[in-house]
């Protein structure tokens, strides 16, 4: 008979082989913390390798968040930059809560949501990417933006095999 330390130890293997093989779509997926405000003029970077040239690949933000997070939507500007010298620079808008105030995301006092950036992309050049995010969160009638977001604890970056 085994005892209760070596079958929890085994139960314990079990899990964590489970829990990271059921992720077989992920190719990238880091986060940044963003401490306790966000900048505005602060950029969060991710820099990656060419996956390869010729398989398609969905990208996505994922955003975590408190109940310090005083907004419904979320905007952020996004660069991304080629081996080449490309840059691609797009200005997101993401859902963050309904109508009635209820967080979108999953979790309990965290929130996270799998937001979608681009569906469909081709790594066409090798050598390293880098994908910049930056909040652009502003409030009616204040043109110069919040300068420090509260409520946004983690922003990642992922690429999944399409």
């Amino acid at each position: 008979m085994q005892s209760p330390t070596k079958i929890a130890f085994f139960i314990c293997i079990i899990s964590t082989f489970l829990l990271t093989s059921c992720d077989g779509n992920r190719v990238f997926d880091e986060y940044t913390s963003v401490g306790k405000t966000w900048d505005k003029d602060t950029a969060l970077i991710f820099k990656f390798q060419q996956p390869d040239s010729i398989n398609s690949y969905n990208l996505f933000m994922n955003v975590r968040n408190t109940n310090e997070y005083e907004y419904r939507n979320l905007f952020l500007i996004v660069n991304m930059n080629f081996p080449n010298g490309n840059v691609v620079t797009d200005t997101l808008e993401y859902n963050m809560a309904a109508p009635n105030g209820e967080w979108l995301g999953k979790g309990t006092s965290i929130k996270e949501s799998k937001l979608w950036y681009k569906e469909d992309v081709r790594f066409p050049y090798k050598g390293t990417y880098e994908v910049s995010i930056q909040q652009a969160m502003r409030k009616i009638n204040e043109p110069k933006g919040i300068q420090s977001l509260k409520g946004i604890s983690e922003v990642g970056f992922r690429i999944e095999k399409k």
